[in-house]
């Protein structure tokens, strides 16, 4: 993103929603010390499910985002994509008056949209008949609602769509945000991701495929990377925004910035469905390439915020690749999951983990993987186990895989 020609992109602003917080200083301070936001499901009734847990939302006061008259035009991963949306950008203390709107774009990952609506609506068609339908339910549930919103509430007339590539997707969409930046398009954007799938559906699905962790007496203790004791992911729900600026737009104004979007990689194993390919080739890929686009050597960066989801394979695979990449320095990383506190949040995953990256860079401080008590053979890396560590974070890189082999990494830096 950095290379000669190329405007630079700076993060201006910042917000999100998660199991472990409300807001972003709230979400950072539990995970600093520590704190999971796993805990019984209370969305749907769970008594025949193998699975009766999840990282949710709690307490999340939806009149102080979204007029009362418009909450029931959207489902739950659009109103926490607008709560995370009104954070970043008074965070950012940009205002959007004409001129600016034209330059600023609004695109957002989603992974799955609306599944709880889809799910309550067919109940209704079921039940009462199609006439029963409410006539929201369409633009309630499809993903570039989420962004829609956004762009219709604050008058943002830049690119404006939503990207779909599973556990990727809100890292893919800060991908793209930063490339408008970069080539001029836009002198601004608003990008993340949202998800809100806690629902019978997807917890029937997820462990239909042996998926999910089934740890329901111990929900803290469930999300475990790298341990061996791992028995697959917890899902959760939640949001996260950034707000990009070009670096001398934001220059001028007198900007707080908390980093730079450095180097965007992204690749496809084109191997299977739903496992990684043998050896992590195509995220090594993919983090060759974010280094490439950022014109940094491996050994520049010194945090990882990994994938990390709590599954046997996918976390082994992920040190192989790390360890492909980074050779001898791979040692000196330091490699956290913090999924082991939030959960895995599916298509906002990227975007949340791309936010505490970069308030890793901005406090110095990297977040640990909790519940790594006893390492998996293969799981030989620096995983910062147990509790937080202050240390030198100049760059940091934040890796992101989906189904269907997708593999996207940002690297973030400190603007000097």
């Amino acid at each position: 993103m950095s290379n000669e020609g190329r405007r630079r992109v700076a993060v201006t602003g910042m917000g999100m929603m998660t199991p472990c917080g409300l807001t972003l200083q709230e979400t950072w301070g539990s995970l600093i010390e520590g704190k999971s936001g796993i805990g019984p499901i209370t969305q749907f009734d769970t008594s025949n499910f193998n699975t009766r847990i999840a990282g949710e939302v709690k307490e999340f006061d939806l009149d102080a985002f979204v007029p009362k008259k418009e909450q029931k035009k959207m489902d739950r991963f659009i109103h926490l994509a607008l709560a995370s949306a009104k954070m970043a950008i008074e965070n950012s203390g940009l205002e959007f008056g004409e001129e600016l709107g034209l330059r600023t774009g609004t695109i957002f990952g989603v992974g799955m949209g609306g599944l709880p609506l889809i799910e309550r609506q067919h109940d209704v068609l079921r039940d009462r008949g199609p006439g029963r339908i409410t006539p929201f339910f369409i633009p309630a549930v499809i993903t570039n609602l989420a962004p829609g919103h956004i762009a219709i509430t604050y008058g943002l007339k830049g690119p404006s769509y939503a990207i779909a590539s599973a556990c990727a997707s809100g890292a893919h969409a800060i991908g793209d945000s930063a490339k408008y930046i970069a080539d001029g398009t836009c002198d601004v954007m608003i990008t993340g991701g949202a998800e809100s799938v806690i629902s019978g559906m997807a917890i029937g699905g997820f462990s239909a495929m042996k998926a999910l962790s089934t740890r329901n007496e111990e929900p803290q203790r469930a999300s475990r990377p790298w341990d061996k004791d791992r028995d697959g992911f917890v899902l959760s729900e939640g949001s996260a925004v950034l707000v990009l600026e070009e670096l001398e737009h934001a220059k001028k104004r007198g900007a707080r910035i908390y980093g730079e979007v450095s180097g965007f990689g992204l690749s496809c194993d084109a191997y299977h469905l739903t496992s990684p390919s043998p050896g992590g080739e195509g995220a090594a890929r993919s983090m060759e390439m974010a280094l490439k686009s950022a014109g940094l050597p491996a050994d520049s960066v010194s945090y990882i915020n990994a994938h990390g989801t709590s599954t046997p394979q996918g976390d082994e695979i992920e040190t192989s690749a790390i360890k492909k990449v980074f050779g001898e320095s791979a040692k000196k990383l330091w490699v956290s999951s913090t999924k082991s506190m939030t959960g895995h949040t599916l298509g906002a995953a990227g975007a949340i983990e791309s936010v505490i990256s970069l308030m890793a860079l901005d406090t110095q401080v990297a977040p640990p993987t909790i519940n790594l008590e006893n390492p998996s053979e293969d799981c030989d890396l620096d995983y910062v186990p147990g509790s937080a560590r202050e240390g030198k974070l100049d760059v940091v890189l934040n890796n992101s895989f989906g189904f269907g082999g997708t593999n996207c990494s940002l690297i973030f830096r400190k603007v000097e």
